[in-house]
């Protein structure tokens, strides 16, 4: 079994005058969350629907579990599409029962499983209303279970919490977070970078069609520090600490009781400079973090910077 379910390698695509991915490879590690990141427009849906088999890739490859695509794998692979895709005259219980059949589920286990999900989801008495009769939510949460459903091992979801309000859109976070316990792997597809915090162990970043950032969530954090620590002390008044020579000092929030505030040190300077400078005026540092940058900023400093 390989480590990664799916290894895209060199991947090629042109659309008429448009190159919608450039030579294009991402690794997804099995059994965890995948964040498949870029602004509108960067290729993330193609590289989709190229994973998906809906469309070939005209130049590289991809493997699932260390072998190459096939239209067989898509029985194994869960793809909830940002565009959804349900039929608006059909009845939610007869049309769940119909995509379920689709990716290979018998008619008695579709049964079973969904009268399971649609109790898990307190939505029994929505199995004979039309989908039209649906608000974009709950057509959303019935497309969430046809995606689960048949258990697979890839999970692809693209922008999953469209269209749900905060308490809903925490209920299929928490599902997801299930899922990847369950041992699945998923693909996350968002705009929404306090969800790729949340969820995401690893990430891919593309702009203009190209793999632009990639690697661990955590990692890529610390790589993008800017020596900026958040301290909270006590024992010090705020205008010694604006004499601080270690680095620049911001963001001070004057308590009775507590000082806290952020330093960005100044070059070849340590933190341990920092703390002693800070004791040196008879501080009691109570608090010292580092102060990483959010995906957010990275996001929006690696596409500026490209």
């Amino acid at each position: 079994m390989a480590p990664e379910i799916i290894q895209v390698n060199n991947v090629y695509k042109q659309y008429a005058n448009h190159l919608a991915l450039n030579n294009v490879s991402i690794n997804v590690p099995r059994g965890e969350i995948f964040g498949l990141l870029g602004p509108n427009g960067a290729g993330k849906t193609t590289l989709i629907r190229i994973i998906n088999n809906i469309t070939a890739p005209d130049k590289g490859e991809v493997l699932f579990d260390g072998k190459k695509l096939t239209e067989k794998d898509i029985y194994r692979i869960g793809y909830l599409p940002e565009e959804r895709g349900l039929y608006k005259k059909m009845k939610v219980g007869e049309q769940a029962m119909y995509l379920c059949r689709l990716k290979g589920v018998s008619k008695i286990d579709a049964q079973k499983k969904l009268k399971y999900w649609f109790e898990k989801f307190q939505i029994q008495s929505w199995w004979d209303k039309k989908v039209e009769e649906l608000s974009k939510g709950m057509a959303q949460k019935v497309q969430f279970i046809t995606t689960v459903l048949h258990e697979p091992e890839l999970l692809i979801f693209d922008e999953p919490f469209s269209g749900f309000d905060p308490v809903n859109a925490d209920i299929i976070r928490q599902e997801i977070l299930k899922l990847k316990e369950k041992g699945a792997t998923i693909i996350f597809s968002t705009h929404n970078m306090e969800s790729v915090e949340q969820l995401c162990d690893n990430i891919a970043l593309i702009n203009k069609s190209q793999v632009v950032l990639t690697g661990k969530v955590s990692d890529i954090k610390k790589s993008h520090s800017t020596n900026t620590f958040h301290i909270e002390c006590s024992g010090i008044k705020e205008d010694e600490i604006l004499d601080i020579k270690a680095g620049e000092v911001k963001n001070i929030i004057d308590s009775q009781e507590l000082l806290s505030f952020d330093v960005t040190l100044n070059e070849n300077i340590k933190g341990n400079d920092l703390l002693s400078e800070i004791m040196s005026k008879n501080g009691n540092i109570i608090k010292y973090t580092e102060v990483l940058p959010s995906m957010n900023e990275i996001f929006i400093k690696t596409v500026n910077k490209q």
